[in-house]
């Protein structure tokens, strides 16, 4: 019962704090990592512990499920320089960086461990990029590089520290056997993937429910996660596939659906956020309450591991800066200082906590994990120093650097995607069957709701009930074009994604606005 209540109160916790920073203008990640440390600290607040064992299956899939629908195969082979530089390259590295260190000033953690910790930090996290460098209009090409750098670094994060993991419990060694074995899940988990997709959309076409479709998805990533786990595969590549897969065999007649899962995925995103910090300042009062005044003597090891942190991603994007940039078409970075911006930009979040969480508190035979205490506390001070200290800092850091801006050529290229979805949507009006049938004047009236999307009002024709009866007809035969030709403008819209030359996440954005006018003017 102390659990659930604990559970409940963080629920209710995490939507204060984000009523909060809405109103104060700071982001919420930055509270809630705030609220849980004070939170804990509290004498009523129980001391509860969840299986590590449990943590990676409770929260991982619905976190990368969220974060990788909100991406593309369009977006992967546009960016794919950006996945292999940043996603899979700088997590490498970050990793051997924070592992070297770590094992030099604490030997005692052992090199599995020290791997470890180097997983847990290594990943910046794209919920938390989003919700502090959107507020202070960021060019939208920097943005760009760190969504997709989050789209794919947890998952070689995650390979990385389950190996690692593995190794210390079973006092193995982390050696290169670890690219093959990956390799080999990775190819079994896109095939679950694609198998798993493939069936969600079956079940979709099959369940006439809209609630009962959305659900689907929520059951789909733990469903692919676990049969990934079972078989030996990649439970991370699977679940991402799957997401990326969904997204592509979208129906553009799915507006509705897609609307109702997408706010369904930020509310469990944002509320798993709030668990996950707060069970994480829990197991923070639970390192202080076990080393006491020793906990000093983690100081310098752990300064160490957060300026490692730091500079190995400053290094880094200098070398991609010299070399010249994440993508040949679109430079990134372009000068010193958006690689400033970009290091500062490094945020850890929720792949940390949860790996942090997950790491087993007992060896194979059942001694207590040396060093665990001190990861926790790493992982924690990193999250300060990356999270807090740049969230609080990067409105100040842009007006100092005076970064250009380029939102003028970004608006428009998403106009020039806007008039060419709404002149197939007219086109595709003009030829629909529900249209034919309409008389000229509401032709016309239906062109001009078209063009400006707006609701036609209707007179009330209650006191004349046939006059009522033909109005209904011809306003469903009216709704029943506008579908059609809404659909034709989504069709273009989706073929427009995979040509050369046009931004897939421009056009995206465009589908979502196409999808938000047709349910409103449903409705």
């Amino acid at each position: 019962m102390e659990f659930l209540l604990l559970v409940v109160g963080l629920l209710f916790g995490t939507v204060l704090i984000v009523g909060v920073g809405e109103r104060i203008r700071l982001p919420y990640p930055i509270l809630m990592l705030v609220f849980s440390a004070l939170a804990a600290s509290l004498p009523f607040v129980p001391d509860v512990h969840i299986d590590p064992e449990l943590i990676l299956p409770l929260f991982l899939p619905s976190l990368l499920f969220a974060a990788a629908q909100r991406s593309s195969w369009s977006v992967f082979r546009l960016r794919w320089r950006s996945l292999v530089l940043l996603a899979v390259l700088l997590v490498v590295v970050t990793v051997a960086a924070v592992a070297a260190v770590t094992w030099w000033l604490v030997p005692a953690i052992g090199v599995p461990l020290a791997i470890a910790l180097g997983a847990i930090v290594a990943p910046p996290d794209p919920v938390a990029v989003e919700a502090i460098a959107g507020k202070v209009r960021m060019r939208r090409r920097l943005l760009t590089v760190l969504q997709t750098e989050g789209l794919f670094n947890d998952a070689m994060a995650i390979v990385i520290f389950q190996a690692a993991v593995s190794a210390t419990v079973n006092h193995e060694r982390v050696g290169w056997d670890i690219v093959p074995r990956f390799l080999l899940g990775a190819a079994g988990a896109v095939l679950l993937g694609i198998a798993m997709a493939w069936l969600v959309g079956a079940l979709n076409r099959f369940v006439p429910n809209l609630v009962a479709r959305s659900a689907a998805t929520l059951v789909a990533p733990y469903a692919v996660y676990l049969l990934a786990e079972v078989v030996h595969c990649s439970g991370v590549v699977a679940v991402v596939v799957t997401a990326v897969e969904l997204g592509r065999r979208a129906r553009p007649q799915d507006s509705e659906e897609r609307l109702t899962r997408a706010a369904f995925w930020e509310v469990l995103e944002l509320l798993t956020t709030g668990i996950a910090f707060g069970l994480v300042g829990i197991e923070m009062r639970a390192v202080i309450d076990a080393e006491g005044p020793s906990l000093v003597r983690f100081v310098p090891g752990i300064a160490a591991v957060c300026a490692a942190v730091v500079l190995v991603r400053f290094i880094w994007m200098y070398a991609i800066f010299r070399m010249g940039g994440t993508e040949r078409r679109e430079k990134t970075p372009r000068s010193l200082r958006e690689v400033v911006v970009l290091t500062w930009c490094g945020m850890r979040g929720l792949a940390t906590l949860a790996l942090a969480l997950a790491l087993p508190s007992t060896l194979a035979d059942g001694s207590p994990t040396p060093g665990r205490n001190f990861v926790v506390a790493a992982a924690c001070s990193v999250l300060v120093v990356t999270l807090v200290l740049p969230g609080l800092t990067l409105p100040w850091l842009t007006r100092v650097l005076r970064l250009p801006d380029d939102h003028e050529a970004e608006e428009r290229a998403q106009r020039a995607l806007a008039r060419r979805a709404e002149r197939v949507a007219l086109e595709a009006m003009q030829t629909s069957p529900a249209a034919l049938k309409l008389p000229e004047g509401r032709r016309r009236a239906l062109a001009r709701r078209m063009s400006s999307l707006h609701t036609i009002l209707e007179a009330d024709y209650a006191d004349n009930p046939e006059k009522m009866l033909r109005l209904k007809a011809v306003l469903a035969a009216m709704d029943r074009a506008q579908r059609d030709a809404l659909d034709a403008a989504r069709r273009e819209m989706l073929a427009a994604r995979n040509e050369p030359g046009n931004d897939p996440e421009l056009v995206d954005r465009v589908l979502r606005r196409l999808d938000l006018r047709t349910v409103t003017l449903d409705r």
